[in-house]
Parts: structure tokens; C-alpha cells; sequence
């Protein structure tokens, strides 16, 4: 039974449940930074999935990225699955600029988060959220013909 990580469920918001994946906002106001969590017991590398859901996780992956392009016109999406410190199978999408702080490097040990306001937390969320199921579902209407 699929059980999300206590640090994932502290550290990100919920926004959405897709076909395959729970879709996270990390509580960072630094970056717009969704975090896909496959719901899959037990699944810790990308390679521990079945290959229908490799295939989704992609899916899923280029919806959000193409999320937040939409949303926050970044220079660079930066997409990561680590798993360092959470060993549960999650994917980072990252929206990156050239002048934020952790430019060109990984955002991962530069400075301090910054929370969101509770409105301004709740709004990105809601985004996030009608941009990657509009555009999931213009895909999949396109995919039918």
C-alpha cells in the first residue's frame, strides 16, 4: 500500500493526484519547484516501476514542466529524481533562472528555504494544479484523434 514519506508530506504541499503520480509544491518560495511521487508501494529507482508506468512518470514529468514554463517563463527546467535522503521514489521539477541564488548549480544546499504566505502558497498550488491538468488533458483528447 502506497504511503507517502513523512519528510516529502513536511516539505511539499499537495496539489493534485494524477494517473500515476501524487503531485507535490516543495514549501520553498525560492523556486517553483514541483516534487511527482509515483503511487507505488515500495518503489525506490525509476527502474523499480513497471515499464506502463516509466511511461506515465514521463508523461507526467513533461506536464509539469511544461506547467511551469507557462507559469513562470523560467530560463531551464531541471527535473532530478535523488532519493539521498528520502529513499521513496520522487522526481523534482524544478523551474530555474539565471539569477537565482543557486545559479548555474543545483539548488539543493544553497541558502535557506523560504516559506510560502499561506495565499500566496494556496494560489501556486491551484495553479500548478489547473495548468497541468488542462494541458494533461489537451494531450490526451489530441492522442485520440
Amino acid at each position: 500500500m502506497f504511503e507517502l514519506h513523512e519528510r516529502l508530506a513536511a516539505d511539499s504541499a499537495p496539489v493534485a493526484s494524477l494517473s500515476l503520480c501524487h503531485l507535490r509544491l516543495a514549501r520553498d518560495a525560492r523556486y517553483p519547484w514541483a516534487i511527482l511521487i509515483p503511487q507505488r508501494a515500495g518503489v525506490s529507482e525509476l527502474t523499480d516501476l513497471a515499464p506502463p508506468d516509466q511511461g506515465q512518470l514521463m508523461a507526467e514529468i513533461s506536464a509539469v514542466s511544461h506547467a511551469l514554463r507557462q507559469l513562470h517563463a523560467p530560463d531551464r527546467i531541471n527535473v532530478a529524481s535523488l532519493g539521498n535522503l528520502v529513499p521513496q521514489l520522487h522526481i523534482h521539477v524544478v523551474a530555474r533562472f539565471r539569477d537565482d541564488a543557486a545559479w548555474p548549480g543545483p539548488i539543493w544546499g544553497v541558502g535557506q528555504a523560504e516559506p510560502y504566505r499561506a495565499a500566496a502558497l494556496e494560489k501556486a498550488c491551484e495553479d500548478l494544479k489547473r495548468t497541468v491538468l488542462t494541458y494533461s488533458s489537451a494531450i490526451k483528447s489530441a492522442s485520440r484523434g
